[in-house]
Protein backbone atom coordinates (compact mmCIF):
# COMPACT_ATOMS: atom_id res chain seq x y z
CA UNK A 1 0.00 0.00 0.00
CA UNK A 2 1.32 3.18 -1.03
CA UNK A 3 1.58 6.29 1.16
CA UNK A 4 -1.49 8.93 1.86
CA UNK A 5 -1.14 12.57 2.55
CA UNK A 6 -3.95 14.62 4.23
CA UNK A 7 -3.75 18.75 3.13
CA UNK A 8 -5.68 20.29 5.57
CA UNK A 9 -7.03 23.82 6.77
CA UNK A 10 -9.78 25.99 6.38
CA UNK A 11 -11.68 26.99 3.27
CA UNK A 12 -9.50 29.27 1.32
CA UNK A 13 -5.81 27.95 2.35
CA UNK A 14 -5.35 26.76 -1.13
CA UNK A 15 -5.39 22.89 -0.06
CA UNK A 16 -6.41 21.70 -3.62
CA UNK A 17 -3.88 24.01 -5.59
CA UNK A 18 -1.08 22.24 -2.96
CA UNK A 19 -2.20 19.10 -2.60
CA UNK A 20 -2.51 18.70 -6.33
CA UNK A 21 0.79 20.33 -6.52
CA UNK A 22 1.97 17.73 -4.31
CA UNK A 23 0.42 14.93 -5.54
CA UNK A 24 2.60 15.70 -8.76
CA UNK A 25 6.16 16.35 -6.99
CA UNK A 26 5.80 12.95 -5.34
CA UNK A 27 4.45 11.37 -8.64
CA UNK A 28 1.03 10.29 -7.33
CA UNK A 29 -2.19 11.07 -7.47
CA UNK A 30 -4.71 13.75 -5.80
CA UNK A 31 -7.91 13.06 -4.57
CA UNK A 32 -10.16 16.67 -3.70
CA UNK A 33 -11.96 16.00 -0.74
CA UNK A 34 -14.92 18.17 -1.62
CA UNK A 35 -15.87 15.74 -4.78
CA UNK A 36 -16.87 13.34 -2.39
CA UNK A 37 -19.71 15.95 -0.53
CA UNK A 38 -23.00 14.61 -0.52
CA UNK A 39 -25.15 16.62 -2.83
CA UNK A 40 -26.91 17.57 -0.05
CA UNK A 41 -23.82 18.43 1.93
CA UNK A 42 -23.15 20.79 -0.99
CA UNK A 43 -26.11 22.62 -1.16
CA UNK A 44 -26.67 23.39 2.90
CA UNK A 45 -23.11 24.99 2.37
CA UNK A 46 -23.95 27.28 -0.63
CA UNK A 47 -26.91 28.10 1.24
CA UNK A 48 -24.56 29.77 3.96
CA UNK A 49 -25.02 26.97 6.77
CA UNK A 50 -22.26 25.21 8.47
CA UNK A 51 -22.22 21.25 8.22
CA UNK A 52 -23.16 19.56 11.26
CA UNK A 53 -20.77 16.58 12.43
CA UNK A 54 -23.87 14.02 11.57
CA UNK A 55 -23.35 15.64 8.13
CA UNK A 56 -19.72 14.86 7.89
CA UNK A 57 -19.19 11.42 9.06
CA UNK A 58 -21.22 9.83 5.65
CA UNK A 59 -18.62 12.02 3.72
CA UNK A 60 -15.38 11.40 5.85
CA UNK A 61 -16.97 7.61 4.92
CA UNK A 62 -16.85 7.89 1.31
CA UNK A 63 -13.38 9.90 1.38
CA UNK A 64 -11.63 7.08 3.52
CA UNK A 65 -12.75 4.46 0.48
CA UNK A 66 -11.79 6.49 -1.88
CA UNK A 67 -8.22 7.30 -0.57
CA UNK A 68 -7.61 3.47 0.08
CA UNK A 69 -8.80 2.36 -3.14
CA UNK A 70 -6.50 4.71 -4.75
CA UNK A 71 -3.47 4.14 -2.47
CA UNK A 72 -3.40 0.35 -3.39
CA UNK A 73 -1.88 1.68 -6.27
CA UNK A 74 0.11 5.01 -6.21
CA UNK A 75 0.55 7.76 -3.52
CA UNK A 76 -2.35 9.75 -2.58
CA UNK A 77 -2.59 13.41 -1.92
CA UNK A 78 -5.89 14.42 -0.88
CA UNK A 79 -7.71 17.69 0.46
CA UNK A 80 -9.73 17.87 3.41
CA UNK A 81 -10.51 20.92 5.95
CA UNK A 82 -10.69 18.08 8.37
CA UNK A 83 -10.96 21.36 11.01
CA UNK A 84 -11.72 19.03 14.21
CA UNK A 85 -9.42 16.49 16.15
CA UNK A 86 -12.19 14.12 15.86
CA UNK A 87 -12.49 14.25 12.24
CA UNK A 88 -8.75 13.85 11.90
CA UNK A 89 -8.78 10.94 14.64
CA UNK A 90 -11.62 9.85 12.24
CA UNK A 91 -9.23 9.72 9.23
CA UNK A 92 -6.23 8.61 10.61
CA UNK A 93 -8.27 5.20 12.08
CA UNK A 94 -9.61 4.87 8.71
CA UNK A 95 -6.80 5.35 6.33
CA UNK A 96 -3.84 3.50 7.87
CA UNK A 97 -0.37 5.37 8.10
CA UNK A 98 -1.97 8.74 7.11
CA UNK A 99 0.14 11.45 6.68
CA UNK A 100 -0.80 15.16 7.69
CA UNK A 101 -0.01 18.57 6.52
CA UNK A 102 -1.34 21.73 8.12
CA UNK A 103 -1.85 24.63 5.53
CA UNK A 104 -1.49 27.69 8.53
CA UNK A 105 -3.47 30.08 7.27
CA UNK A 106 -3.71 33.62 9.16
CA UNK A 107 -7.51 34.55 8.65
CA UNK A 108 -6.90 37.90 6.67
CA UNK A 109 -4.84 36.24 3.43
CA UNK A 110 -7.71 33.55 3.78
CA UNK A 111 -10.42 36.38 3.35
CA UNK A 112 -8.45 38.19 0.73
CA UNK A 113 -8.39 35.12 -1.29
CA UNK A 114 -12.01 34.36 -1.15
CA UNK A 115 -13.57 37.81 -1.68
CA UNK A 116 -12.25 36.87 -4.82
CA UNK A 117 -12.98 33.41 -5.44
CA UNK A 118 -15.81 32.44 -8.32
CA UNK A 119 -17.53 29.25 -8.99
CA UNK A 120 -16.79 27.86 -5.65
CA UNK A 121 -20.30 26.39 -3.40
CA UNK A 122 -18.17 27.78 0.24
CA UNK A 123 -19.17 31.50 0.45
CA UNK A 124 -17.22 33.80 2.14
CA UNK A 125 -19.97 34.29 4.91
CA UNK A 126 -18.72 30.71 5.99
CA UNK A 127 -15.07 31.95 6.95
CA UNK A 128 -15.78 32.68 10.90
CA UNK A 129 -17.15 29.27 11.35
CA UNK A 130 -14.38 27.48 9.80
CA UNK A 131 -12.06 29.79 11.96
CA UNK A 132 -14.26 28.60 14.96
CA UNK A 133 -14.30 25.15 14.36
CA UNK A 134 -10.49 24.79 13.65
CA UNK A 135 -8.69 22.77 16.30
CA UNK A 136 -4.66 23.09 14.99
CA UNK A 137 -3.00 19.73 14.93
CA UNK A 138 -0.67 19.32 17.83
CA UNK A 139 1.70 17.29 15.94
CA UNK A 140 1.05 17.64 12.30
CA UNK A 141 3.42 15.79 9.95
CA UNK A 142 4.19 18.73 7.98
CA UNK A 143 2.90 22.23 8.99
CA UNK A 144 3.72 25.49 6.57
CA UNK A 145 2.22 28.86 6.55
CA UNK A 146 0.40 29.73 2.99
CA UNK A 147 1.76 33.41 3.16
CA UNK A 148 4.37 32.35 0.75
CA UNK A 149 4.59 31.40 -3.13
CA UNK A 150 2.82 27.85 -4.16
CA UNK A 151 6.15 26.20 -5.61
CA UNK A 152 7.89 27.12 -1.98
CA UNK A 153 4.94 25.37 0.01
CA UNK A 154 5.17 22.31 -2.25
CA UNK A 155 8.98 22.36 -1.95
CA UNK A 156 8.32 22.88 1.96
CA UNK A 157 6.25 19.95 1.83
CA UNK A 158 8.05 17.43 -0.26
CA UNK A 159 11.16 17.95 2.09
CA UNK A 160 8.89 16.89 5.19
CA UNK A 161 7.35 13.86 3.52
Amino acid sequence: MHKAIMVMGVSGAGKSTIAAGLASALGGVFLDGDDYHPKGNVDHMAAGYPLTDDMRWPWLDQLAAAVNASRQDQITVFACSALKRSYRDYLRAAVPDLQIAYLDAPYEVVSARLSVRQNHYMPTSLLDSQFAALEIPATPDACVSIDQPVPDIIGALVSVL
